[in-house]
């Protein structure tokens, strides 16, 4: 193999893994994407079904908002289910779901087509029509997805608000989508505690205007509030004539938006991410089969949350469009016990397993013993999403869980992407650590601050060179944002926010973000939110959070607090403190830790340099300083 000089220390795949690949020769498939980048995205688009073909692969006439496939008519929705129903694929399972508490429930392809024409007919009968919005609120139930293609299919609009979060961001989201439907489920089991999502929701719709009807889809079975005339059970709504298993397609324009999808951004107010239905069909659809080498036998797991990109995409989407078999579990990884997930694959011959470090780490913790109870000999590729995975995890999870046979795809993305960038195929040599290097095709630079490429090993900013089918086409309700925040600081170049630095062999390692955002357990969370949320507490004057180095999540929040006046610090306060951020933005936002200070180290212009307190708490140079005011 060309590639054995590779420097560092190294894993290569294995023979079998290289001769039943998909794309066995990785240096060649590069090549041919390089050679002929549309070409290799109009043949990729062949696979798929269009009513109407394009008029054009790109068009980049209007920098930066590209189009790709235009003059194209399609719908997702009938890629993911009526193209395998009319063919051997209608009577395989599509979709296989574990409850926290152990239920069960598999959904051939014919049947999910059935859900979601039904599900599609009760928002039709709502008055939903194309380019409405829908905001969805569930845990990882089967509901879920149906919901979701039950809103492409008519042409709506979904809105998918993580079922952690709570009732101010749900608010928050609801109102900027000027929803007119929200699909809510009573509650979702997490670690055998309820999560009242119901009552976070009426909560929230105290607040913002503009939702008409609720459908509430019944999981814990509590008792909740329904208030009369807006709030509907999906159960019997599905039982009436109205929900019959055909509903009429509404054939979509390539470019019409699919969904949005909300993402912490620096400022207080979160960035609604803007997806298609032409490109971003076509990028999930090929990069899920080269990546993970998915075949029709398989039988997939991300592990993920639908309410996130790595949900819609490799949840919902891109198994479908592949007419693959995926597996959705409800709860944690580790409830009741730790050994949930290798019980699991075991019990359903799992072949592909895609999680967060996070969730490596922490099953990591536990030691071998839990995982070599079990027969995991169906695994075949593992990967990893959410945040860099730190070598340690990286070489446990090959060689506990994969038995080191299984190659890992350590995948990088972001919501804004869409689809992988920067990921390895099963049969390119990997690095712990270091995600390899861009999708056939995909050209990306590290710069420094004025736009030079920095030298090997440096770490510079990480940007994108060339636009790409699964891309954010705008900023919901807010182009000139899109513009600022993604392509004004290199002209022409794609700001994805995260720092990166490339070694000697043209592997790539991304390090995190560089604005102020901290990735918890995988997920995004603006510091500008955690901040608002503390203020937003009688006692709190002014905050500033940072994310430190955590062993589990890998990122941890610390907050800082100046108190008002009449307020003084104690435990008690403390742990108000933590419950009102969790309360305003969700559990997964509590600070680990609330210092109380008396003031804060801010510039001359009144921003907060929140460097500097991470500096202070690594015990690191603060760089810098001529911009304090004090």
């Amino acid at each position: 193999m060309a590639d054995q000089k590779l420097n560092g220390e190294v894993f290569f795949p294995k023979e079998d893994t290289i001769n039943n690949a998909i794309v066995k020769d990785w240096n060649q498939f590069k090549l041919k994407a390089e050679e002929n980048y549309i070409g290799f995205w109009e043949e990729e688009a062949e696979n798929l079904h269009w009513f109407k073909r394009w008029d054009k692969v790109l068009d980049d006439s209007e920098k930066p908002f590209y189009k790709w496939f235009t003059g194209a008519k399609t719908n997702i929705s009938f890629n993911c289910l009526d193209v395998h129903v009319k063919t051997a694929r209608r009577n395989k399972l599509a979709l296989i779901w574990e409850g926290e508490k152990g239920e069960f429930e598999a959904m051939s392809y014919y049947r999910l087509h059935q859900e979601t024409c039904r599900f599609a007919n009760i928002l039709k009968s709502m008055g939903v029509v194309k380019g409405d919005r829908v905001t969805i609120y569930m845990g990882r139930i089967p509901e879920i997805a149906i919901a979701m293609l039950a809103c492409a299919r008519i042409g709506a609009i979904h809105s998918v608000v993580y079922g952690g979060f709570s009732v101010e961001s749900l608010h928050e989201r609801i109102e900027d989508s000027q929803s007119k439907v929200l699909i809510v489920a009573d509650g979702a089991y997490q670690r055998g505690k309820i999560v009242p999502l119901k009552e976070i929701a009426d909560e929230a719709l105290k607040r913002a205007g503009g939702i008409e009807h609720v459908i509430v889809v019944k999981r814990t079975g509590q008792d909740i509030n329904m208030e009369f005339g807006r709030d509907m059970w999906y159960h019997e709504l599905r039982s009436l004539p109205i929900a019959n298993n055909d509903c009429v397609l509404e054939i979509m324009d390539a470019e019409d938006p699919l969904f949005i999808l909300y993402t912490s951004g620096t400022t207080g107010k979160p960035k609604a991410i803007l997806h298609t239905h032409g490109g971003y069909q076509v990028g999930v659809y090929s990069t899920l089969k080269y990546v993970f080498d998915l075949k029709d036998e398989d039988r997939y797991w991300c592990a993920a949350d639908p309410g996130w990109i790595t949900g819609h995409s490799y949840i919902v989407y891109g198994p479908l469009l592949n007419g693959a078999t995926s597996f959705m579990y409800e709860g944690a990884p580790n409830y009741p016990y730790p050994n949930r997930y290798w019980q699991m694959i075991e019990k359903y011959g799992i072949n592909i397993l895609y999680t967060s470090p996070t969730a490596i780490r922490g099953l990591m913790r536990f030691g071998d013993a839990w995982v070599n109870r079990h027969d995991l000999s169906s695994l075949r590729i593992l990967g990893s999403v959410g945040e860099p995975i730190n070598p340690e995890a990286w070489k446990w999870y090959y060689k506990t869980v994969g038995k080191g046979k299984c190659p890992i795809m350590d995948t990088w993305w972001q919501t804004e992407t869409g689809m992988f960038m920067i990921t390895p195929t099963p049969t390119v040599p990997l690095k712990p650590g270091s995600g390899t290097k861009a999708f056939p095709g995909l050209q990306f630079d590290i710069l420094d601050e004025n736009g030079d490429k920095v030298a090997d090993n440096e770490e510079g900013y990480l940007v994108i060179k060339n636009p790409w089918p699964a891309m954010i086409r705008t900023l919901w309700g807010d182009p000139e944002r899109y513009v600022q925040q993604y392509w004004s600081k290199y002209p022409g170049y794609y700001l994805t926010g995260d720092s990166a630095k490339r070694d000697e062999d043209g592997y790539f390692w991304v390090i995190g973000r560089v604005d102020d955002v901290i990735k918890v357990s995988g997920y995004r969370l603006g510091t500008a939110e955690i901040e608002s949320a503390l203020v937003s507490h009688k006692a709190v004057a002014e905050a500033a959070a940072i994310g430190l180095p955590h062993e589990i999540k890998g990122n941890a929040i610390y907050a800082y607090v100046i108190l008002r006046a009449g307020f003084e610090q104690s435990d008690e306060l403390f742990e108000e403190l933590r419950q009102h951020v969790g309360h305003e933005v969700g559990p997964i936002a509590k600070p680990e830790q609330i210092k109380f200070v008396n003031s804060l180290p801010k510039t001359r212009s009144g921003k907060i340099m929140r460097r500097v307190l991470k500096a202070k708490e690594l015990g690191l140079d603060p760089g810098n300083l001529s911009t304090l005011e004090e």
